[in-house]
């Protein structure tokens, strides 16, 4: 378990209160990370922060400033900013509970592990959890964390919980207005059987380590040949693999053909070895 939580608390149901610490569940996976750079010179750009008609300016000179007017700015220093009072900073206290498949996948940001503070929190902490999954419910309430307060929901995790921040409403687009132009038409019932026949043949259990980031393995691999190349310029086609729009596809015999296609296996190394050939080379023939 990591050594720092990402926020302390309690957790309050009616007059129960619950000290809990809450940490990450997600971690950010490899990544590739460039810097500008001066071609001509070959060193790294440097931003810096400047006042027009001023010039650089240092660290501690700058505040944050709202623009109320074009123009004009309302100054805050950091320590007036944590000074604002919010019940939610060290307490969830849950409000509302709803069916755990009630709230739209759209909703959801981050996931966070919620853990008992201490031992004298962990009688109370599963009663919590065991109440949620036998009623099947999630806890609704707000949090502040980071500098931002948070709808979240509260589930059952394995021995622990799992918190969840959510989007307001007015971050979520409404998928009426991208929807609207398809057709409402029902599909035609062949069609439909060898999809969900095609879905049938492709289902098995997750398993996250099966899909890995081929986007970073592939920049990768082009940094490694950029370094051989010692400069020269490398662009690979990619259009081979590139879906054309203007083919058309007859929808039923791909179906089919998808239907009727064998599982992929891993290909079986063969131990037979090539005969050598016995045909005599042209300039065998000539000679």
């Amino acid at each position: 378990m990591p050594a720092r939580p990402y926020w302390r608390g309690q957790i309050r149901l009616a007059l129960v209160s619950i000290p809990v610490e809450i940490y990450s569940a997600t971690k950010s996976g490899a990544q590739i990370s460039f810097r500008q750079i001066h071609e001509p010179s070959g060193k790294p750009i440097r931003y810096e922060k400047v006042v027009p008609g001023i010039g650089p300016v240092k660290a501690e000179d700058i505040l944050k400033g709202y623009e109320v007017d074009k123009g004009e700015y309302v100054l805050l220093g950091q320590d007036e900013i944590d000074a604002v009072k919010l019940e939610s900073r060290k307490t969830l206290e849950l409000t509302q509970f709803v069916d755990f498949n009630e709230i739209d996948l759209l909703y959801y940001e981050k996931p966070y592990y919620v853990v008992p503070a201490d031992d004298l929190a962990e009688e109370a902490f599963v009663v919590l959890r065991e109440a949620l999954r036998h009623t099947r419910k999630v806890g609704l309430g707000q949090l502040a964390m980071r500098g931002r307060e948070y709808a979240v929901c509260l589930r059952p995790c394995g021995r622990g919980l799992m918190l969840e921040t959510l989007r307001y409403a007015d971050e979520v687009n409404r998928a009426a207005s991208y929807f609207r132009d398809i057709a409402d038409a029902k599909p035609d019932a062949e069609l439909l059987e060898l999809a969900e026949t095609l879905i049938e043949k492709k289902t098995a259990p997750f398993d996250a380590k099966a899909f890995e980031d081929r986007y970073v393995e592939a920049l990768e691999a082009l940094i490694a040949k950029k370094r051989k190349s010692r400069g020269r310029k490398i662009i690979e086609d990619a259009d081979e693999d590139r879906p054309r729009g203007g083919n058309v596809i007859d929808l039923m015999a791909a179906l089919r053909k998808s239907v009727d296609a064998p599982k992929r296996k891993p290909a079986a190394k063969s131990s037979t070895k090539k005969k050598p050939s016995t045909a005599k080379s042209p300039a065998r023939k000539r000679a």
